[in-house]
C-alpha cells in the first residue's frame, strides 16, 4: 500500500474565484473560518454578517433578509437577561436597547443586501437540520438564545423540506443577482449534544440535500469539507480538545483543498505571495535599527506598494513606514 488513508481530492471547479470578487460566507461555523481565510488573504468578503446559524431554514430566512433589504418582524425581537435579542440571528446580534438592536439590525441587513446584489460568489455552510420552533408562533428559530426549552418543540428537517426552501430563495436571489455563484458545504463541526447517533442522522439530511441542490442547479456547487474532514482526516489529532471542533491544522488543510478548488491560477500566485510578506512582517528583529533591518522593511516595503493595484493594503504600508521612521506600528 502507498498510504493509510483515503485522500478527498476535490475536483477544480469551472467557476473560479478571482483577487477581484466579492464573496459572502453564511451559516456554520466553517462558514466563519472560510471567511475569516479569505479575509486574512485580503479578498473582499462579508463574512457570517448575522452571526453563527446553524440549520437551513434559519440560514434561508437570513438571506432573504439581505436579498430584500427587510428588516424583522417585531414579535422575533426578546429581551433576555438584560439584553435584546432576535430569534432569527445569533446572540452576537445583541444589544442593551430595543432601539439600537433595531438600528444594528438596520445596518448589519442593509450592508448585507448590498453587498449581495454585488457579489459574485455566496458560500453558505450547513451545521444541522435539527430545529427548534416556538410554540407560540409556530415559527422556527436560529437561536434560542437561553430561553426556557419549554416554549420550543424540537424537530428535524427533512430533505425535502431543506430542497424546497432552498428552491424559493435560489429565485429570490437569481431576481436581485442573475449572476451570482452559490458553494453548498456541510460543517464538519460535530454536534454531538443531540448524541452521536442523531448528529449523524442530522449530516446526512444536510448532504443528502445538497447533493440534490448541486445537480438540480448549474451555478450550485458542493464543496466536500465535511467528507475532508470525516474520511481524508479522520483522526482525533485533528479536533480540538472538545472534539468537536477542527484544530487549526485541519483547517488549514481544508482551506488548502478550498483554494485549490477555486481559486484561479493568478489568485493562487497572490496568496503565495501574501503569505511570504505576511511571514515577512510577523519577523521580531534583535536590532531594529541596523541596516540590514531597514533593508528588510524597505523590500517589505517595494512589495506592497506593487499589490496597491491589486488589495486594500493601506494598513500594512503604515506599519512599514512607522518602523521605517523609528515610530512603534
Amino acid at each position: 500500500m502507498n498510504h493509510f488513508r483515503t485522500i478527498v481530492s476535490p475536483v477544480a471547479s469551472p467557476n473560479k474565484m478571482d483577487i477581484s470578487d466579492k464573496i459572502l460566507t453564511i451559516g456554520s461555523c466553517f462558514a466563519h473560518t472560510i471567511g475569516q481565510k479569505l479575509i486574512a488573504n485580503k479578498l473582499a468578503v462579508f463574512s457570517n454578517p448575522f452571526g453563527i446559524l446553524y440549520n437551513p431554514h434559519s440560514i434561508h430566512k437570513a438571506i432573504r433578509y439581505a436579498a430584500f433589504n427587510e428588516i424583522p418582524a417585531p414579535h422575533t425581537f426578546l429581551h433576555q437577561q438584560d439584553v435584546f435579542l432576535n430569534y432569527d440571528f445569533h446572540s452576537a446580534v445583541s444589544a442593551l436597547q430595543r432601539d439600537e438592536l433595531q438600528a444594528q439590525l438596520k445596518e448589519i441587513i442593509g450592508g448585507s443586501h448590498y453587498f449581495l446584489c454585488a457579489a459574485q460568489w455566496l458560500v453558505i455552510t450547513y451545521g444541522t437540520a435539527w430545529v427548534y420552533t416556538r410554540n407560540d408562533t409556530g415559527e422556527i428559530v436560529a437561536n434560542c438564545h437561553k430561553v426556557p426549552q419549554k416554549l420550543f418543540s424540537k424537530s428535524l428537517l427533512s430533505q425535502k423540506k431543506i430542497v424546497e426552501s432552498f428552491a424559493t430563495l435560489y429565485q429570490d436571489l437569481k431576481a436581485v443577482n442573475p449572476t451570482l455563484k452559490i458553494v453548498l458545504t456541510v460543517s464538519p463541526v460535530r454536534h454531538i449534544k443531540d448524541a452521536l447517533e442523531l448528529n449523524s442522522v442530522s449530516k446526512s439530511i444536510l448532504r443528502a440535500a445538497c447533493y440534490t441542490l448541486a445537480e438540480e442547479y448549474g451555478d450550485v456547487e458542493y464543496f466536500p469539507a465535511y467528507e475532508i474532514m470525516m474520511d481524508d482526516l479522520r483522526d482525533y489529532r485533528f479536533y480540538k480538545r472538545d472534539m468537536i471542533h477542527p484544530t487549526a491544522v485541519a483547517e488549514d488543510y481544508i482551506w488548502e483543498k478550498y483554494a485549490d478548488r477555486y481559486f484561479t491560477t493568478a489568485l493562487k500566485n497572490f496568496v503565495n505571495q501574501w503569505k511570504d510578506i505576511q511571514r515577512a512582517m510577523a519577523h521580531r528583529p534583535f536590532h531594529p535599527s541596523s541596516n540590514a533591518h531597514l533593508s528588510f522593511l524597505k523590500e517589505i516595503l517595494r512589495k506592497l506598494e506593487d499589490l496597491k493595484v491589486l488589495v486594500d493594503v493601506d494598513q500594512e504600508i503604515a506599519s512599514i513606514e512607522a518602523q521605517l521612521s523609528g515610530r512603534k506600528p
